[in-house]
């Protein structure tokens, strides 16, 4: 079974290369599985419904949020019933769901969700306990379900940790080890080249980098980014436009197992060819 997280897509260019290259992608990496972060998708932040059917309309199966996921009040209605996870370490009483289990085309049960770090990251519970938590309350969810619809098994995981310290992103995949098939980051926008796969079988990547505009600040325009570094005058970070491009990770894993084979970065731009950076 081969699964991708696509990293953070920030505006329009990220949406539009989403509808035009994930397409592609599905059919020439065979994947059974697409998650993307789509907590900058609306005008660089947030998520809106319109902006949701799109993404989904893009043969992407679960939308993974961080920060962000409630810049936009609109989305607080779909959280509820779609396949869209919100921090998990969030408080209880958060809207939306903090994790999700999809079927995969593979006709695998996949546990999706995402956690929050906190250096530099607005005050959040122990993404750790919460990592802990989650799983056990996941299995325990499934228990006793209908043939029909097979229960999570607890072998089919992927783990998208929205955090800034690369410390805390690589402690998060040895504390989950063995435990579910992947732990990906996002968040820093910039796609880092350790990914590899641990020693219990879980892969692993500190970044999966952006899907956007990569001729700016972090998707941002540079312009507006430097008039707010050097003058200190409040300017709004609008979205830029060049260079778009698409970076995500694809893991393959063991049917039977759960455990991670392999892991390899994808970076395309909007024709579909391999970028220049991957």
């Amino acid at each position: 079974m081969r699964m991708m997280l696509i990293g953070d897509i920030v505006g329009s260019p990220g949406r539009a290369i989403c509808s035009r290259v994930v397409p592609m992608l599905r059919r020439r990496e065979k994947l059974d599985l697409v998650v993307a972060n789509a907590e900058n998708a609306a005008g660089g932040s947030g998520l809106t419904p319109e902006i949701y059917k799109t993404l989904r309309q893009a043969e992407i199966d679960v939308l993974t949020m961080g920060d962000h996921v409630y810049r936009r009040r609109e989305i607080l209605a779909l959280l509820a019933s779609e396949p869209i996870v919100r921090p998990a370490n969030y408080p209880p009483e958060a809207p939306g769901r903090s994790w999700v289990v999809a079927t995969a085309a593979s006709g695998h049960r996949v546990l999706v969700c995402c956690l929050l770090g906190r250096t530099f990251m607005p005050p959040v519970d122990c993404p750790f306990r919460a990592a802990d938590r989650l799983l056990d309350e996941a299995r325990s969810a499934f228990a006793g379900t209908l043939p029909d619809a097979p229960a999570w098994d607890g072998r089919f995981a992927l783990v998208d940790f929205h955090a800034e310290a690369t410390s805390d992103k690589q402690l998060m995949g040895r504390h989950l080890d063995g435990r579910v098939s992947a732990v990906l980051g996002t968040h820093t926008h910039v796609a880092t080249a350790d990914e590899q796969i641990f020693p219990g079988g879980t892969a692993f990547q500190c970044d999966v980098g952006m899907t956007g505009p990569h001729l700016s600040i972090l998707g941002r325009r540079i312009d507006r980014v430097r008039q707010a570094a050097l003058t200190f005058t409040p300017t709004p970070f609008e979205v830029a436009s060049g260079d778009v491009r698409l970076h995500g990770t694809v893991v393959e894993v063991d049917d039977l197992s759960g455990r991670a084979l392999s892991i390899h970065r994808v970076a395309v731009n909007l024709d579909g060819a391999v970028a220049a950076s991957s």
